[in-house]
């Protein structure tokens, strides 16, 4: 369908000025929104655990025409969610060609429009903006000026045009009027100097702007909405008691519920299919990865005030993978399959998203990275391989057995190695992890009963060398330890 090119053809097409003119962006959204219930469509798709808390009080916030903010610890998809919001506006609305604040036709705001819409009548020449280009976000920092917000002065378009300073026609606009009919969000809202705050209240609740002490009245057009980390109000900013009061809900988000919902958020997420590389992902292996998010955020050594974003086991993954993939390129092996020993491999992905207390600054961050694997593997292993009899593998060890595997080794070499312990590629096919036809899959299977022996303390295991069987010490209660380092002859 061609689109209007004026003001008249506009007059007679679907946009008429009853639509246009009487919809606001908040009634635009609220009224897509009604159709994708009644349709069964869904609201945000890819968003993954918050279908019974979180959607349904941002879907009541769009309702009732609210400003909303969104207040949760970093790495719960706050973002995301806001950028989503775009997809409620409708594909397309016109404005008048050339305006900075996309007008509405039938009632321009700028001196700019007016005029042109006055000199050229019907003719005025219309342009449709596309919905992704009606959302404007920006991200809260203390230099962000009202100016920035709000718009200031120009003395070069004054100078040119020949205008007065307080001629409207001088105005530079900031980016909240140049969101005007469409969605404007500001992230880390708390950040947000408290003066500049100030700027916000006229907007939300009488509709109008201020620029450089004018009284320009700007009755804009815009869905407000913010993001802010709840530990803010007390930490780097606050959110001034005013501003809270103008906001009509506020939303709290959250981390994953459940390990499942947490795996399933970083498959989608992750990046784990290498060009035409074939890699397989066991299933044990994203559910440790996983663990150790959950573990890491119930860990004391852990600021649970800053959180654990689900970025780090999106990070983890796919650092595991790439490790796998070293390997299968180093062995020329047909897939990359990764293995326990590369989740140890992917620590540097996992220190850097935690910020530690006190007791974990003094044990160091890559301990306390390990100490996380190794209960992540434990409670894996537990879920697993409960059910299964080590008694022959405890017992191998405990009879001064010993074992080493690098995790650069190939899976037949590592095979070659395990079957030596008694019982051990039986309790991986008992597992239901693995089949023996699987020798990639059985080495993952057989690391993981091994840690998971050495996370219930039923075997040690050298930090140093990795996998190795080491005579008990007195008083040690017969336990030994593995290894991952020794090469197997």
């Amino acid at each position: 369908m061609q689109l209007p090119r004026t003001l008249g053809e506009l007059k007679s097409s679907e946009y008429n000025e009853a639509r246009v003119r009487r919809s606001s962006v908040k009634d635009e959204m609220r009224r897509n929104l009604i159709g994708k219930l009644e349709h069964n469509e869904a609201v945000f798709p890819g968003i993954v655990g918050y279908e019974d808390s979180v959607i349904p009080q941002i879907v009541n916030a769009i309702l009732s025409r609210h400003n909303f903010i969104l207040l949760g610890l970093r790495g719960q998809a706050k973002s995301r969610i806001l950028r989503e919001l775009a997809n409620l506006l409708d594909a397309a609305m016109p404005t008048i060609e050339g305006c900075e604040i996309n007008d509405n036709p039938y009632q321009p705001l700028c001196k700019s429009c007016r005029l042109l819409s006055e000199e050229r009548g019907e003719q005025t020449p219309i342009t449709f903006v596309p919905r992704s280009n009606r959302y404007v976000e920006k991200l809260a920092t203390p230099d962000v000026t009202i100016a920035d917000l709000i718009g200031d002065l120009d003395p070069i378009k004054a100078a040119r045009g020949g205008h007065l300073l307080s001629d409207e026609l001088t105005i530079h606009y900031g980016l909240l009027p140049r969101a005007n009919r469409g969605i404007f969000a500001i992230n880390e809202l708390p950040d947000l100097a408290s003066k500049v705050q100030v700027g916000l209240f006229n907007i939300m609740q009488e509709g109008d702007v201020q620029i450089k002490g004018y009284p320009i009245r700007l009755p804009l057009d815009v869905m407000l909405v913010f993001s802010a980390n709840p530990e803010d109000y007390t930490a780097r900013g606050k959110i001034i008691t005013p501003l809270k009061d103008r906001i009509g809900s506020e939303i709290i988000t959250h981390y994953p519920a459940s390990v499942e919902e947490g795996i399933e958020i970083t498959k989608q997420e992750a990046w784990t299919a290498r060009d035409n590389q074939s890699v397989l992902v066991p299933e044990f292996i994203r559910r440790a990865v996983e663990q150790v998010a959950f573990e890491a955020r119930d860990d004391q050594r852990v600021d649970r005030r800053s959180g654990v974003s689900q970025r780090l086991p999106i990070s983890v993954i796919e650092n595991v993978v790439s490790n796998a993939e070293r390997r299968r390129l180093l062995t020329r092996e047909t897939r990359a399959v990764p293995r326990i020993s590369d989740i140890y491999a992917a620590l540097p992905s996992i220190t850097g998203k935690l910020e530690l207390e006190y007791e974990g600054e003094q044990k160091g961050a890559a301990a306390v990275a390990r100490d996380l694997v190794r209960v992540a593997v434990g409670k894996v292993f537990e879920a697993y391989c409960g059910h299964l009899d080590c008694t022959e593998i405890i017992a191998w060890f405990n009879d001064g057995g010993n074992l080493r595997v690098g995790d650069a080794d190939s899976a037949a070499l590592c095979l070659k190695g395990f079957r030596t312990i008694d019982g051990l590629l039986a309790a991986a096919t008992a597992s239901h992890l693995a089949e023996a036809s699987q020798a990639d899959v059985l080495v993952a299977a057989c690391e993981l009963i091994l840690e998971g022996l050495h996370a219930q303390k039923k075997i040690s295991r050298s930090e140093e060398r990795g996998y190795t069987a080491v005579k008990p010490e007195p008083r040690s209660y017969g336990y030994e330890s593995f290894s991952r380092s020794r090469k197997i002859n």
